[in-house]
């Protein structure tokens, strides 16, 4: 990082992080004691095999999880500063512009067919398919909306599209769960709220790999997305081939968003709340933001699953509703006290 004052918002970042994930781990339906958590870890380490229940819960069922849910919230958090950065404007995020709706109807659609169907094409098959129906929906509202968005009617045009294409792919996804037999019904159901109930080692493994490049990717784009908020002939004449960044910001967004989406189901405003949290503490610094934003999405997703399991414990509330009850009032406040006009 260049900007050396936001170089002491990381360990702070680091910290809150560590902390979130150790009373993720710790607490849910059932609690365990991190004495049980390093006994776990050491038998794992040597091989052991006589673990007791909640060693076995954790290795099996509480670990995946919360690894699952720190690459899923880096996803949201980076895919909000980069739609941000791209389109210039601080509402932005990836449920607003059909990604996330996208993404859960490809998702139900492979449910549906593979129940009717009877045919499983392997564990990369669920996120192609929700990449499929996320580049779909993202692609319907930036052709429908113009090619261009640089003045304000464009964003008043993007959200609107959005907000069509959103209760279109919805619309497809409540169709699907309709058809469907009881137990995708109610799958597609839960899901469509947003869960991490299913996470599991090989969800891990594959979120893990997209994301990490994805974010990767993020990072090499985020200077030149800093000249692009500058305005787009500003950033030509700086060098940046405007379109191929735009595209390439649009790829990246809608694999991390489809991939996690896939096996999360929809959670929104996670991408709307971080970048602008951040922007309030440390600046605009897109390469910033797209790091400090991975590890603050990372926390607040992990507050979220843990309210989310602790709320109704032993039952379990669908994270994207504790996600929304805490993201739709900072989206009215930007909406009403800061007054974005477009």
């Amino acid at each position: 990082m260049q900007n050396s004052p936001n170089k002491g918002v990381f360990p702070w970042l680091t910290a809150l992080l560590v902390a979130a994930v150790l009373l993720s781990a710790c607490l849910g339906a059932i609690d365990i004691h991190i004495r049980e958590i390093a006994g776990a870890a050491g038998k794992l380490f040597y091989n052991g095999s006589d673990y007791t229940l909640h060693e076995r819960v954790f290795l099996e069922i509480r670990l995946p999880r919360v690894l699952f849910c720190l690459f899923a919230g880096a996803a949201l958090a980076v895919g909000g500063v980069l739609l941000q950065a791209l389109f210039r404007n601080p509402i932005i995020e990836p449920g607003l512009i059909g990604t996330s709706s996208g993404a859960a109807f490809g998702a139900a659609l492979y449910f549906v067919a593979g129940a009717t169907f009877h045919f499983h094409a392997g564990v990369w098959m669920l996120p192609l398919a929700a990449c499929a129906g996320a580049m779909l929906a993202t692609f319907m509202v930036l052709g429908l909306s113009g090619s261009r968005e640089n003045g304000k009617t464009g964003i008043v045009t993007l959200l609107l599209m959005g907000i069509a294409v959103n209760a279109l792919f919805l619309s497809g996804t409540g169709f699907l769960s309709y058809i469907a037999r009881d137990p995708q019904a109610r799958s597609i159901t839960f899901w469509n709220l947003g869960t991490l109930s299913g996470a599991n080692w090989e969800s891990v493994v594959i979120t893990a790999i997209v994301v990490t490049l994805c974010c990767w990717r993020a990072m090499a784009c985020a200077a030149r997305l800093n000249l692009l908020m500058l305005g787009e002939e500003e950033a030509q004449l700086s060098g940046v081939g405007v379109k191929r960044l735009k595209m390439e910001v649009m790829v990246i967004n809608v694999i991390m968003i489809a991939v996690v989406t896939a096996f999360t189901g929809v959670i929104s405003f996670v991408g709307l709340v971080v970048p602008h949290l951040l922007r309030i503490w440390k600046g605009a610094d897109n390469r910033y933001l797209v790091a400090a934003g991975a590890l603050t999405g990372a926390i607040l997703l992990t507050a979220a699953d843990i309210a989310a399991r602790l709320l109704l414990r032993p039952a379990e509330l669908p994270i994207g509703i504790v996600t929304s009850l805490a993201g739709v009032p900072v989206f009215i406040f930007l909406l009403k006290k800061k007054k974005y006009y477009f």
